[in-house]
């Protein structure tokens, strides 16, 4: 009698799962249909083939390696079902086992990675799945196991529990595309259309089933992992997941008492430290919405962002304000209340530290964090043309983009990320922050990027593995870092400006290391792509994030290529300045992101221009409309007839750098400084170069033709 066909004896072995992992099914039905059947789950535990195999009908079949099958009785006891195709020593005679199977109308399961995770993301496929495909016709079932990572001796390396919730959810079936090409090209291009769908997958579910708000989704992981070491910053200062929950409770209490209640938006002003994080979840805790400030901006553009987000009070340290020779009185006379971190922590009582403490180790309820506000965070963007734009992200933007890159980039749950990008700008928010906390992953914080002497010996001290840099940063970090430095580094993500080659070349000879560049904005959550160790073009800045629509728009004068605009979860609320909030609202939830981009077949961007006229130089965003408003006109001794354009061509030390093209030969860069010191710009506005040209090219319109005159300055 083949036990293994039994269905009382099926039915009691899922009696024992639901009643072990409170486990279910989603959409088993979908596995009920007519052969030729492929399941593709991912495979995260040793106990994977039962938690899918109890959801099927006896018809269905696996295919195991019999490797497991010399290891103990039990394998072998498990392996001798007759409803498996064992895969041995030689691997195209099991395929062609499984794709007879298939081909006579049979139903198969299929681990396509080969192996079990060992990072709990998905990881590459066996390359016979493609063939499977191809030769079978088979419809594809994909099944989601949520939770499996989390089973006892999963081999991933974090942290795991004697029976975790699983959830099993099963796509439903679907006929492979048609590819054009060799048999080869074919097959690598189902497996890569079979593993996009496998990601998506993990992303959606996520999504719909996670939790909704970035502090319960907090408050979920530290009850599993309470003690384990989620924060550290330069004073060494270490804070757990429940000691992070007990400050996050201690100072929304004080929230309570010292904000305004008729007050949605609270300033935040803080350095890279665990007590920013702290405040960040006790104002989400308390139902605020944290606006966080960009301290380097200057005074007068902290109070620009303060009357545009409507704020009246700020939570600073008087200690930083000191070291960052920052002065209250400015805001002070804004009419603007700062409320000072050292005077708030003098306020709670022991008592109250201790009830906390109990709180969170004995309630089981704690942690159930209600009201919540829709908006999580306040940002601002560059104001180089004026008034900076207050960027209004959700928790659902956050959540997304965070689960969007834990989808695809292969982390490893000890891995320990080093970020010193700031907190006020969103690469640095969500990848730096909320994807390892959210994920488990230690994160050191440390205050400056551009510490470029010390970042290095800090990270090699704090046995960082993760870091988030710039190119401008990284060729920082390269003339005083010793090889030793980065040994343990494994993946170095790259935003915000473009990575030069000297930068990659530099890298790869001195240290080792391959650098991963992304791509994305502010507004965007921030990452819409980033290249990874699993995928990665030439040229390219990775593929198109999960759950992210695109469009491109053609532009006058642009050949190749055309304006991208997106559209998805991570794409944010809207703006705080009025005219701009209205433009992005009139596009019913698209997002133009102002770059002329290329798009290949498997979404993989590369970056062609700015159609916005924006240069990143150092890692800030540079107005070339506003350099070019305040040169117009401001030498009339070179006569009424000086015309003046500003473009960007790329700089192996800044990213890019702005050239001024001419009709004037007797014009001097000695003037061109001096108009834009008096037009209030910064130094990194100033064009360094003057290009003579007989005529500024133009368009029929009119405008200035940028791609010509791009041609004749920059070649």
């Amino acid at each position: 009698m083949n036990i293994w066909a039994n269905r009382l004896f099926l039915k009691l072995m899922r009696f024992g799962l639901r009643l072990w992992f409170r486990f279910r099914a989603i959409n088993e039905e979908a596995t009920r249909g007519e052969g030729p059947l492929l399941l593709i789950p991912n495979h995260l535990s040793w106990i994977d083939w039962l938690f899918v195999g109890l959801c099927l009908d006896p018809d269905w079949k696996f295919a195991a390696s019999e490797m497991p099958a010399r290891a103990s009785k039990l394998h072998a006891w498990v392996l001798g079902n007759p409803r498996i195709i064992l895969i041995g020593a030689d691997p195209a005679a099991a395929l062609k086992r499984m794709a007879a199977h298939l081909e006579g109308g049979g139903k198969l399961v299929l681990f396509a990675e080969g192996r079990m995770s060992r990072t709990g993301s998905l990881q590459r496929l066996f390359d016979g799945t493609g063939f499977l495909i191809q030769k079978s016709k088979a419809k594809v079932i994909t099944c989601y196991l949520r939770g499996a990572s989390r089973v006892l001796g999963s081999p991933h390396g974090g942290w795991t529990k004697w029976f975790p919730k699983v959830t099993a959810h099963f796509s439903d079936p679907i006929e492979s595309p048609e590819y054009e090409g060799k048999p080869a090209e074919q097959r690598a291009k189902l497996n890569q259309w079979l593993r996009d769908r496998m990601v998506n997958q993990q992303f959606e579910m996520e999504m719909e089933h996670g939790p909704q708000t970035i502090i319960t989704a907090l408050a979920a992981l530290a009850k599993h992992i309470p003690h384990k070491v989620a924060l550290e910053d330069t004073t060494f200062q270490t804070l757990t997941y429940r000691r992070l929950l007990i400050g996050t409770d201690l100072l929304a209490a004080q929230w309570e008492r010292l904000l305004d209640k008729q007050a949605e938006r609270v300033g935040l002003l803080l350095p890279n430290v665990n007590s920013k994080v702290a405040t960040l979840t006790s104002l989400w805790a308390a139902g605020k919405v944290p606006a966080v400030l960009n301290y380097t901006a200057g005074a007068a553009t902290m109070l620009q962002c303060t009357e545009l987000a409507g704020i009246k009070q700020i939570i600073t340290s008087k200690a930083f304000l000191e070291k960052a020779k920052l002065e209250a009185e400015p805001f002070e006379a804004a009419g603007v209340e700062l409320i000072y971190l050292e005077d708030v922590r003098e306020n709670i009582s022991g008592l109250s530290k201790l009830g906390a403490l109990l709180n969170h180790k004995f309630n089981p309820l704690a942690g159930h964090y209600t009201p919540f506000t829709d908006t999580a965070v306040v940002l601002f963007t560059s104001g180089s043309e004026g008034v900076p734009k207050g960027v209004e992200l959700t928790h659902r933007n956050l959540l997304a983009n965070a689960r969007q890159c834990a989808s695809v980039i292969d982390l490893k749950e000890s891995d320990r990320f080093f970020t010193c990008l700031p907190l006020f700008h969103s690469f640095g928010l969500t990848a730096g922050l909320l994807l390892p906390l959210l994920r488990g992953n230690f994160v050191y914080l440390f205050p400056s990027p551009l510490m470029y002497r010390q970042i290095p010996a800090v990270f090699y001290d704090r046995d960082c593995t993760v870091m988030l840099a710039t190119n401008t940063f990284l060729n920082g970090y390269a003339r005083f870092g010793q090889p030793s430095d980065f040994a343990e580094l494994r993946y170095v993500i790259c935003g915000a400006e473009k990575i030069q080659e000297a930068t990659r070349d530099t890298w790869a000879r001195k240290f080792g290391v391959s650098l991963m560049e992304g791509y994305g904005a502010t507004e965007t959550g921030p990452v819409l792509s980033t290249s990874t160790i699993l995928e990665s073009r030439e040229g390219a800045v990775g593929r198109l994030f999960p759950g992210v629509d695109y469009r491109l728009e053609k532009i006058d004068g642009v050949a190749e290529g055309g304006k991208l605009l997106v559209k998805g979860p991570n794409i944010m609320k809207g703006y705080l300045n009025p005219e701009p909030n209205a433009e992005f609202q009139k596009l019913g939830g698209w997002y133009d992101t102002g770059d002329i981009v290329t798009m290949d077949a498997d979404r993989y961007i590369t970056i062609k221009g700015r159609a916005k006229r924006f240069a990143k130089i150092s890692g800030e965003m540079v107005s070339l409309t506003a350099v070019e408003n305040a040169l117009a006109g401001a030498f009339p001794q070179h006569g009424e007839d000086c015309a003046i354009a500003v473009v960007a061509r790329p700089d192996a030390d800044k990213g890019e750098q702005l050239i001024a093209a001419t009709n004037k030969a007797a014009l001097e860069l000695t003037e061109i400084r001096e108009a834009i010191t008096a037009a209030g710009l910064p130094n990194l506005a100033a064009p360094r170069e003057i290009k003579v040209l007989e005529e500024i090219p133009v368009l029929g319109s009119g405008k200035t033709n940028y791609p010509e005159l791009n041609k004749l300055v920059v070649g």
